[in-house]
């Protein structure tokens, strides 16, 4: 049953990470969703953090890889250590509050890791608020692509756990425990 759950979520995971590769706006994508979910669903911490990311790391290899990728995988990484607290927290709203702040999480790192990494603005206080200030446009999509994602990867799969029993947690309410 356990073996079953695990690989139905790895599916779902993979789903969303296929997803990034069909044409969307920009920021529009399941990443930090599928962090979330990776954190909040698998029993295994160490598969909370592999699947995600390792998924992630075969669509980058499609997509291309970018002089931000540790930046990106490290606010990854925080995103699925959000999904561990939301293990015994699911509800509607705490879903959605994770969400958002996975959402700010990601715009605060990234955006500070383009400053620091990149040269586009000056190394200085000035430059960072640049940095975040003209981050703010696509910070619409990302919020907009994370409550989405973040919707359909919780809701679908609650819907396939009452469709399939072998796909509930085993003891509901104890994930945070294991």
């Amino acid at each position: 049953m356990i073996h079953s759950r695990s690989f139905a979520l790895a599916l779902v995971v993979l789903a969303a990470a296929a997803s990034r590769l069909l044409p969307h706006p920009p920021n529009f994508t399941p990443i930090a969703a599928m962090a979330l979910f990776g954190g909040a669903h698998f029993a295994d911490r160490r598969q909370a953090f592999l699947v995600p990311l390792g998924v992630m790391a075969l669509s980058d290899l499609v997509i291309g890889l970018h002089q931000l990728v540790p930046v990106v995988y490290g606010s990854f990484a925080l995103i699925v250590g959000i999904g561990l607290w939301l293990r015994t927290r699911r509800t509607p709203a705490t879903i959605a509050a994770a969400a958002i702040a996975s959402s700010v999480v990601f715009f605060l790192i990234t955006n500070f890791g383009v400053w620091a990494l990149g040269s586009w603005y000056p190394k200085t206080a000035a430059g960072l608020l640049a940095a975040y200030v003209a981050a703010v446009p696509f910070f619409r999509n990302t919020l907009a692509g994370d409550l989405f994602y973040t919707a359909v990867l919780f809701g679908g799969f609650a819907l396939l756990g009452r469709l399939f029993p072998s796909l509930r947690e085993a003891h509901p309410g104890a994930a945070g425990l294991r």
